[in-house]
């Protein structure tokens, strides 16, 4: 957080926390858009993404990917193969695991999308190399925090 001062913009403008949920939710309302005549959610088409670079996983796998609880993601799963964009299998060699893997369907649909990456980009107004900078600062703050949050 930032120092305890207020500018003339009120007390949420001092609050770091304020300013990445506020671009947050800019940058997942331009995803919305996108995704919407596509019939896919934001949480829904992060995991297409997971799947996309990896063709099958295990949802284990998923979770790690998106940092994400098992209660969060198998709605998803769910939802996401009644739409037939992908299956769910038990593994023959361990029944506790759970496969996912892409239907053809799944696999066009990633055609579909491959303009968002760009679309997202420039909506949000800056150049590749701040783009990378800002990632790697997150990234410090997201394992900071979530070793904040473990240690408590």
């Amino acid at each position: 957080m930032r120092p305890d001062t207020e500018d003339d913009t009120g007390p949420l403008a001092a609050m770091l926390c304020f300013d990445l949920y506020a671009a947050s939710r800019s940058v997942t309302s331009v995803y919305r858009t996108l995704l919407d005549p596509l019939g896919l959610t934001y949480p829904q088409y992060l995991v297409m993404v997971v799947l996309w670079r990896h063709e099958e996983c295990t949802v284990r796998e998923v979770l790690q990917e998106l940092q994400l609880d098992y209660n969060t993601v198998s709605p998803l799963l769910k939802r996401l193969e009644t739409r037939g964009l992908l299956i769910r299998r038990r593994r023959p060699d361990d029944e506790r695991s759970v496969t996912v893997a892409l239907t053809d369907e799944g696999r066009e649909m990633r055609e579909r999308t491959r303009h968002i990456p760009e679309i997202i980009g420039e909506a949000m107004g800056i150049d590749g190399p701040t783009i990378a900078r800002l990632q790697e600062i997150l990234r410090t703050i997201t394992t900071s925090a979530t070793a904040r949050a473990a240690a408590s």
